[in-house]
């Protein structure tokens, strides 16, 4: 198992935020099958098809949140080991497996130090969690505990479209205040510490949706966290939500400079 980190006042912080949102989440409020199949979840759906068959591995979900994404995997056949820096969220992971019932191996953990023995997954999960983390120790704990062979996957913000970052400025009170969106040059670090490397980025002209919340259902970003009601209403807007994302595609394929512009990129590692 790895050493212990040095103490980080953000871990303090971190964990006091994610606390606090914990507390007013409900347990009817979690949307399992929705964050992976619903027409908006369109990272997770392409981790998913990035790490093939579940059944029989073993996996690490990273800063699992309320454990939307744990329980999926374990529905899938996977062996979930399931860590977060938030009690109040494992709480609620646990609450959630047992609606489910499928069985989640739960941890407190900072990301600097795993809890874990050393070359024991098969994949490795997160989304949105590298951001909040320090990166290289962190990259280099997931390297780790990864098996050879073994592929981690991880959804992450970048900090380069103008319209995003107006949206934060106005969303600090959903936002914790050490975070940082990854920047490509952050990747390029992480890149040195894997056998191989790549990322795919997503949403472009997907994030005129975002407007739509804005301008049309008048949802504050400061009391709407964006991400997440892309997923509960995503199946209202599969229509428009399908022509977008095939313009996504072919700009982003033909015009590569415009993956600077995408509000989140998804990057794959193999140890």
């Amino acid at each position: 198992m790895s050493t212990t980190a040095k103490p980080d006042p953000r871990l303090g912080r971190e964990r006091d935020f994610h606390n606090q949102w914990a507390r007013s989440i409900g347990l009817d409020d979690l949307l399992v099958r929705e964050s992976f199949e619903a027409p908006t979840a369109i990272e997770n759906r392409y981790a998913l098809s990035e790490f093939g068959d579940l059944k029989g591995k073993k996996l690490l979900d990273l800063g699992c949140g309320a454990g939307e994404t744990s329980v999926y995997f374990a529905l899938r056949g996977a062996e979930v080991y399931a860590c977060d820096l938030g009690e109040e969220f494992l709480e609620l992971a646990r609450s959630l497996a047992d609606k489910f019932d499928v069985k989640l191996q739960l941890a407190q953990v900072d990301a600097r130090s795993l809890p874990y023995e050393s070359d024991c997954f098969d994949f490795v999960f997160g989304n949105g969690i590298l951001h909040h983390v320090e990166l290289v120790p962190a990259a280099k704990e997931i390297r780790r505990v990864l098996k050879s062979g073994g592929k981690a996957v991880f959804v992450e913000p970048l900090p380069y479209n103008p319209l995003i970052n107006v949206y934060r400025a106005m969303a600090k009170g959903v936002r914790t205040e050490d975070e940082r969106p990854l920047r490509f040059r952050d990747l390029n670090r992480m890149k040195l510490l894997f056998a191989s490397f790549h990322h795919r980025e997503f949403w472009l002209f997907t994030l005129s949706i975002f407007l739509h919340f804005f301008f049309v259902k008048r949802w504050h970003p400061s009391q709407v966290r964006y991400w997440k009601k892309v997923i509960e209403v995503g199946e209202s807007y599969k229509r428009v939500f399908g022509v977008l994302e095939r313009l996504d595609e072919f700009f982003l394929r033909w015009v590569p400079f415009l993956n600077f512009l995408c509000w989140n990129t998804v990057v794959v590692v193999r140890k």
